[in-house]
């Protein structure tokens, strides 16, 4: 696969970290749209797994990856945000092959609010937790969906100002930049065993390899909140 395209793009997003970003995205968004169905608890708990899963492959992903997908190439200083952000109201927005400030701290909230949203369901299920617990949970999956909102919007209007579709290149691995800026290798193997993974857990729940209840405390109603129905 070429590093470097005749358009003058280069493959900076590589197969596994694309692969983990429509993954978790499609994650997420199940997991949202069930969270009020005990009819649906089994998707919606296989998709916290799911969730969870992704994100400590990320991680390690982010130690041992390409460049770009490193956690160390994350800029989150204060100053490089402020200034980025400020850049975006003038002629020439700042360009940044990898991440920018603002999508490293997206990054960083969708992975903290991630795990915490799926930590906190995971002790519900098995019981750990009350009613405190599953307040948590729903703080921090709502918190989650604010940061989402916000990153799309991000996307969008950076779309715009730099003239480069930052959605597609999350698809296509490819945005503008030098030669000296590629990622490297694609890892389409690791990529493979990652999507395989997943699908065999889906698989596996598909099929009633393991089964799934519904605790107590996810079925009480409470604080203005419907809970759990049978639609």
């Amino acid at each position: 696969m070429n590093d470097v395209r005749s358009d003058g793009t280069v493959l900076v997003w590589d197969f596994p970290t694309r692969a983990f970003h429509w993954m978790l995205a499609l994650s997420f968004l199940v997991a949202y749209v069930t969270s009020e169905s005990e009819t649906w608890f089994g998707v919606h708990l296989m998709s916290g797994v799911t969730l969870v899963a992704l994100i400590l492959f990320r991680l390690m992903w982010g130690i041992f990856g390409t460049r770009h997908a490193r956690l160390t190439s994350l800029q989150l200083a204060p100053a490089s945000v402020l200034r980025y952000l400020k850049s975006l109201l003038g002629p020439r927005p700042e360009h940044h092959v990898g991440h920018n400030p603002a999508g490293s701290v997206a990054i960083v909230l969708l992975l903290g609010l991630g795990l915490l949203t799926g930590v906190t369901g995971l002790s519900m299920y098995f019981e750990l937790g009350g009613e405190w617990l599953k307040e948590i949970h729903e703080f921090c999956a709502n918190a989650m969906l604010a940061v989402v909102l916000v990153h799309i919007a991000g996307v969008v209007v950076s779309s715009f100002l730099h003239r480069e579709n930052l959605a597609r290149a999350m698809v296509s691995g490819y945005k503008k930049g030098a030669p000296g800026d590629a990622a490297g290798r694609a890892h389409r193997g690791v990529a493979a065993l990652l999507v395989a993974a997943v699908v065999a857990g889906w698989a596996s729940y598909a099929t009633g390899v393991f089964s799934v209840h519904v605790p107590a405390v996810m079925q009480e109603r409470h604080g203005g909140h419907e809970g759990y129905d049978d639609d």
